[in-house]
């Protein structure tokens, strides 16, 4: 573990940003601020995504326009962008090159003279083991057929279109010059097993943008989240000036290289990462071969030191080593309280209705991890859901046609609306606020911030990385700004207050949960373990680390 707490070096200037309504226009205004280069990495970067902050919208309209405007000026920019499993995830592979497009037609809309730009969609590098690709086979075949009548399910011109934008289908499709597309179904696919999740970025090597929030109109939500269930997105990203700046670029111009094999790793003190990488020869893994697992382990040595509270928001809480690992301090040290923050349910199955069997897997390993946690911290554990303070329906509200991350495509086509999935998009009688952050508090000496979901996948395969803050006013502002977000205005001291916060916290909930949605205060409600089980499905010979 290379990152102990009690570092002299500490970051000059913290700035907590709580959802995107918040973090797009600061963002916005980096770009406008920077003079000389800007390096990025992020999951989803839509330029069609509106500008926000006034001075922005003084140069255009959409995110395009502030590209366009930013290489004008003579700004070079170095963007990755993840690129995604073909078969796997079809509509998010599509969205990478779609913005790869976006982002060379601005590049051509600058004109000459204008800064450079370096775009890459990135692959991560691990594939699938051939014994596991054989044995789910009619599974790789279904969702491939599933992808060709999604296609012909299109008039020519847009399949044509759509095509375009899914270059990493070509060799496994049949393109005769008449009549529709069909399946090549001989040969076994390559999988990718891995992505990279991280969203950060560096403005001319002073300036640190990084969290969990990615770029497009799906994740722009409100503090108050008085939007449609669907439209919800709590999210938190920091702005950062200080030493860690340095790490950052460090990781932005070395992490490819690291996760293709061809350099290591370059030494870090506050950054955090998960970093895996293809293995040289093997027919039996699923996965990649794991080679940095720092978010895990800073999490693993704050909450042993951690004596009152540990705090956490998490998209998924899924890791059942990570669980196994707090419930034994749970029952070794009476004095600390853990409080856990969830969405209701994941967001395909509570927005599209629809649960296929990662969804289920996710289901049944989380609420095996939170049942593990019980046995650990018993009443000293409170797990919360948010849900918003009406009960009138807005356009929007309930399941919509909507897969993962926010697109309806070709992904569904093996998922079922199955009894267990229906009205996951409410909690007692709310709409959801779905929660995205990544956010992990220990007492009030250290915390992180990251890109990391609180499971397998993310702490040990993708491509990970997040800020560790130590110094104390920091935690502390910090945590309360993060705590004050659910609970309601000029909240009870109890409820900030580390050492009586988590009967506060269940004791508010519980009193909500009683109460009709428009008389409850805040956001926070029980979450809805039984329902978690409900729909959860092991899967054997699957590792954890692919949900």
């Amino acid at each position: 573990m290379q990152h102990p707490t009690g570092l002299s070096s500490r970051p000059t200037r913290v700035e907590v940003l709580v959802t995107a309504a918040e973090a797009y226009p600061v963002l916005e205004r980096a770009f406008l601020g920077a003079r000389r280069e800007i390096w990025a990495s992020f999951r989803i970067f839509d330029l069609s995504t509106r500008l926000r902050s006034p001075e922005a919208q003084a140069v255009g309209e959409t995110w395009f326009d502030l590209i366009v405007h930013t290489l004008r000026r003579g700004v070079d920019i170095r963007m990755v962008l993840t690129d995604f499993d073909p078969i796997a995830r079809p509509s998010l592979h599509r969205g990478t090159w779609k913005a790869v497009r976006q982002f060379m037609g601005a590049a051509e809309a600058a004109g000459p003279g204008a800064g450079r730009l370096r775009i890459t969609a990135a692959m991560h590098s691990a594939v699938t083991g051939v014994l596991p690709r054989t044995v789910f086979w009619p599974q790789i075949a279904a969702r491939l057929r599933a992808i060709v009548t999604w296609l012909n399910g299109s008039e020519s011109h847009a399949r044509s279109a759509l095509l375009r934008d899914m270059p990493g289908l070509r060799d496994w499709l049949v393109s005769p010059k008449t009549g529709p597309l069909r399946a090549r179904l001989w040969g076994v696919p390559v999988l990718y097993p891995a992505t990279h999740h991280q969203k950060l970025a560096v403005f001319d090597r002073r300036l640190l943008s990084i969290g969990g929030l990615d770029l497009d109109e799906r994740r722009w939500d409100t503090p108050e989240h008085n939007r449609p269930g669907a439209e919800t997105w709590h999210d938190v990203q920091l702005m950062v000036e200080g030493p860690i700046v340095a790490e950052a670029q460090a990781h932005l111009e070395t992490f490819l290289d690291v996760v293709a094999g061809r350099a290591d790793p370059p030494p870090q003190r506050k950054l955090l990462r998960t970093v895996s990488r293809r293995r040289s020869a093997s027919w039996v893994r699923f996965g990649p071969e794991e080679l940095l697992h720092e978010i895990y382990d800073a999490h693993l040595m704050l909450a042993a030191r951690a004596e009152r509270l540990i705090y956490l928001e998490t998209q998924y809480f899924r890791d059942t080593r990570l669980a196994r690992a707090l419930a034994q301090l749970g029952r070794e040290r009476p004095s600390l309280s853990l409080i856990l923050i969830l969405p209701a349910a994941p967001e395909e199955v509570a927005f599209g209705g629809f649960a296929g069997l990662d969804a289920r897997f996710g289901e049944y390993l989380q609420a095996r991890s939170l049942r593990l946690l019980e046995d650990g911290f018993g009443s000293r554990l409170f797990v919360g859901g948010a849900a918003q303070p009406r009960r009138k329906a807005r356009r929007g509200d309930g399941p919509q046609a909507a897969g993962p991350e926010g697109s309806r495509g070709p992904e569904t086509a093996d998922e079922h609306c199955v009894p267990e999935a229906r009205g996951r998009d409410r909690l007692k009688g709310a709409p959801i606020v779905y929660i995205h952050s990544k956010v992990s508090v220990f007492d009030d000496k250290a915390a992180i911030v990251s890109s990391a979901n609180l499971n397998g996948r993310s702490m040990r395969w993708d491509t990970e990385a997040g800020l560790l803050l130590d110094d104390p006013a920091q935690v502390v502002a910090l945590r309360e700004r993060i705590m004050r977000h659910w609970l309601p205005r000029d909240p009870e001291p109890a409820l900030l207050d580390p050492a009586r916060a988590i009967g506060a916290w269940r004791n508010l909930a519980l009193s909500n949960a009683r109460q009709p949605p428009d008389r409850r205060r805040g956001f926070l409600l029980p979450y809805d373990l039984d329902a978690a089980e409900r729909l959860g499905r092991s899967i054997p010979g699957v590792p954890e680390e692919m949900v």
